[in-house]
C-alpha cells in the first residue's frame, strides 16, 4: 500500500465545508457520506460531486470491528473466461485458508463517470479483512481512500502499472513474449508480426519488448510496421490483421497478445479466403478455454490466471496478519502450450 507522512498527516475539507459546498445541511451531508438510502436523487449528486471535487476523505472507524473471515473480491466483470479463472483461483485459496469472499462487479460509477463512493463506504461497514482488485486501475482517489481506512489490498494482474508501494501480482509477460516469437522463429517464420493491446498497458509493453528481444537474438530485423496496437477485442484486432495483410510485404505470423484478439484474426484471415496454419502461423496469450475452441485450436503462452489469483489471496492473509511481503511485484511463469494453429514456413 502507499503510504506517505503527508498523507498521514495532511487534514482535507471538513464535512461542514462539503455540505456548504453542496447547498445541504452537514446532517444530510453525513447520511451521504455513511450510505443512508433516505436522500433525494438530485440531493445525493450534489453531495458526491461535492465530495469528489473537495478531495474529502471520510475518516477511519477506528472502533469498526473487522471480519477475520471475511474478504472481498472486485473484478471487472464476471462474464468473462478471465474472471472466471480468477474467481476459481481466489475460491480455491479461501477455501484452503478458511475464509469467505464477497465478490463484487466493478466499482459502480455515477453518471458522470466518477467512482461512487458509496460502494467504498459499505466495504468498511462490511468488515473486510481485505481486498483483491482484478480491475484496470484504480483512481488516486481509491488508493488514498484505501491506504486511510488501512485496508490491506492487492492487485491482481493489474492493467496499468501501480503506485510505488502498492502489493500486485502478475505474468512473466516479458519471457511469455520471447517463448510465443521464438516458437515462431523455430518454425522458419522472420517476417513475425505482433498484435498488442493499448500503448500504455504493462502486459503490451512487456510482451512488445519480448518480442523484439527473440529478433534480435535470432539476428532478425525489426520491422516497426508489423507492431501493431489494439482495443483488447475482437473488432479492433480484425482490423488491425486487416492492416497487416495490406502491408506489400505482409507476414507469414502473428503473435496476438490476447486470445480474445486472436479471434478477431481468424475472421480477419477467413475473410481473405486464408487458412491457418498453412497461410499465416499465429500464437495467442492467455490459454483461455476459447483457444481450445477454436479450428484450429490455438497455440498460445498460458498466463496462469487462477494461480495468480490464489497467490493474491495468500499474500492478503499475510497482509491482513501484518506481514509486510519482501516485494511488492511477485510474476508467475508462463509457458507454451502448443496446439494446430502454427506450423513451419512455406
Amino acid at each position: 500500500m502507499v503510504r506517505t507522512e503527508s498523507a498521514s498527516m495532511t487534514a482535507g475539507p471538513t464535512l461542514a465545508v462539503v455540505a456548504r459546498e453542496a447547498g445541504v445541511s452537514v446532517p444530510t451531508a453525513s447520511k451521504v457520506v455513511n450510505g443512508r438510502e433516505d436522500v433525494a436523487p438530485e440531493t445525493r449528486r450534489r453531495v458526491i460531486e461535492a465530495l469528489d471535487r473537495l478531495g474529502y476523505v471520510r475518516r477511519p472507524r477506528f472502533d469498526a470491528v473487522r471480519t477475520p473471515g471475511l474478504v472481498d473480491l472486485v473484478v471487472h466483470a464476471l462474464d468473462t473466461s478471465s474472471s472466471g479463472a480468477v474467481l476459481h483461483g481466489v475460491e480455491a485459496a479461501a477455501h484452503d485458508a478458511g475464509l469467505d469472499v464477497v465478490v463484487s462487479a466493478a466499482l459502480p460509477r455515477t453518471a458522470g463517470g466518477r467512482p461512487e463512493r458509496g460502494w467504498l463506504d459499505k466495504l468498511t461497514a462490511r468488515g473486510s479483512s481485505g481486498v483483491l482488485f482484478n480491475l484496470a486501475e484504480l483512481s488516486q482517489s481509491q488508493y488514498t481512500w484505501l491506504e486511510h481506512h488501512r485496508i490491506p489490498f492487492v492487485m491482481i494482474d493489474p492493467v496499468v502499472e501501480p503506485p510505488p508501494g502498492v502489493v500486485s501480482v502478475g505474468a512473466a509477460n516479458w519471457q511469455g513474449g520471447v517463448t510465443a516469437t521464438e516458437h515462431l522463429l523455430s518454425l522458419g517464420h522472420e517476417r513475425i508480426a505482433v498484435i498488442a493491446g493499448p500503448r500504455r498497458t504493462m502486459s503490451s509493453s512487456a510482451r512488445i519488448a519480448g518480442y523484439r528481444s527473440a529478433l534480435a537474438s535470432a539476428g532478425v530485423r525489426h520491422r516497426p510496421e508489423y507492431v501493431r496496437h489494439a482495443d483488447c477485442d475482437e473488432d479492433s484486432a480484425r482490423h488491425r490483421m486487416r492492416d497487416l495483410l495490406d502491408l506489400p510485404t505482409p507476414p507469414t505470423a502473428v503473435f496476438v497478445c490476447a486470445d480474445r484478439m486472436a479471434l478477431g484474426v481468424y475472421e480477419a484471415l477467413a475473410e481473405r479466403g486464408l487458412a491457418l496454419p498453412d497461410d499465416m502461423s499465429v500464437v495467442g496469450f492467455d490459454d483461455l478455454p476459447e483457444a481450445r475452441w477454436l479450428t484450429p485450436a490455438l497455440t498460445t503462452v498460458r498466463q496462469p490466471l487462477s494461480e495468480m489469483a490464489a497467490t493474491a489471496l495468500r499474500l492478503l492473509v499475510r497482509m491482513s496478519d501484518g506481514d509486510r511481503p519482501e516485494s511488492t511485484r511477485t510474476e508467475l511463469s508462463t509457458r507454451l502450450v502448443e496446439r494446430r494453429s502454427t506450423s513451419p514456413c512455406k
